[in-house]
């Protein structure tokens, strides 16, 4: 029996101290990798820049289309229905009618627009008040501006809520002012996919670029690599520095990518201010975020060992000691 426990203690030991070498071994390993990068920074700044903007594109296209999807959903909250009464209806009919649709629970206001006050304004607007006073009487009929709820103010929603309401027989025609969203949020769609295909095809591009900078490292290391298994060393050791050093390329290309993004962000963040200004709105730009910017770098991660993993895995079976 004590011999049983010293030989199990003897393995955990033995197991113990290989599971701390081969820790060492990939703390080495990546710290060499960061070293690598900077024994020909020409080179490697060279590789780098590629990649940060090609992750730099689709993450600021995307960022845009979402500020633009943003800004969309609060110009939502402005929706308008416009219901234009029939000719001839007295204020106090046009009154009670907007009682009854302020009543309605998907309606937030209600403003009426006499048929006098539509043609003073129009007046002022156009300018064609000597052709207007040809007329005779007052062609233009009474609106009622009807602000919707938050639950209504989606073009679905808002849509039902004008019907139910160009249903009612004082109502002649009924216009919606979202019409104009549900055709941006379909532009933005359609853009939103096409980043995303852009995003697909630079993602390969990275993956190709980091697989032929690895492929040039490993041919510079020709003759270690041989040595190393002439030594012993097993595929998966001499491929593991490799992988490290386009982990390390694609994190860097990551935070270079966030770099030309906040830039990007500051360049246009006065002018969108100026336009929003000019609308009397108070949006603003909003960046990638927390988590963007962890999925920017982790992308980038992936991206540069899946580029090392494959030129490895192509060109060190080919390098054999002779």
């Amino acid at each position: 029996m004590p011999a049983r426990d010293s030989g199990a203690q003897v393995s955990r030991r033995t197991l113990g101290q290989r599971f701390s070498a081969y820790l060492a071994h990939h703390r080495q390993t990546l710290f060499d990798g960061l070293q690598q990068l900077g024994r020909q920074p020409l080179a490697t700044f060279m590789t780098v820049a590629v990649i940060g903007i090609a992750l730099a594109l689709p993450a600021g296209a995307l960022v845009l289309v979402n500020n633009a999807r943003g800004l969309s959903a609060g110009w939502q909250g402005t929706a308008r229905i416009s219901l234009f009464l029939k000719n001839g209806l007295s204020d106090g009919t046009v009154q009670q009618l907007a009682d009854s649709v302020r009543a309605h629970s998907g309606v937030a206001a209600v403003q009426v627009i006499s048929a006098e006050q539509a043609l003073v304004d129009f007046q002022r607007r156009s300018g064609f008040n000597d052709t207007l006073s040809l007329l005779g009487s007052n062609p233009l009929p009474a609106v009622l501006v009807v602000q919707p709820t938050a639950a209504y103010t989606a073009p679905a929603a808002a849509q039902q809520l004008a019907q139910s309401f160009g249903a009612l027989p004082q109502v002649d025609q009924v216009r919606m002012d979202v019409q104009w969203l549900k055709r941006l949020q379909a532009i933005l769609a359609l853009l939103h996919r096409g980043v995303l295909i852009v995003a697909v095809l630079l993602a390969i591009a990275v993956v190709l670029i980091v697989g032929n900078t690895i492929r040039l490292e490993i041919e510079n290391r020709r003759a270690e690599i041989e040595v190393s298994k002439l030594l012993g060393a097993t595929d998966r050791f001499v491929r593991r520095p490799f992988l490290y050093h386009g982990a390390w390329y694609g994190l860097a290309g990551g935070v270079l990518a966030w770099i030309l993004v906040l830039i990007g962000l500051a360049l246009m963040g006065g002018p969108v201010d100026q336009l929003v200004g000019l609308y009397g709105s108070h949006f603003s730009l909003s960046g990638l975020g927390a988590s963007g910017v962890l999925g920017l770098l982790a992308g980038g991660i992936v991206l540069g060992w899946l580029g090392s993993w494959l030129a490895v895995a192509r060109h060190l079976r080919a390098i054999e000691p002779t």
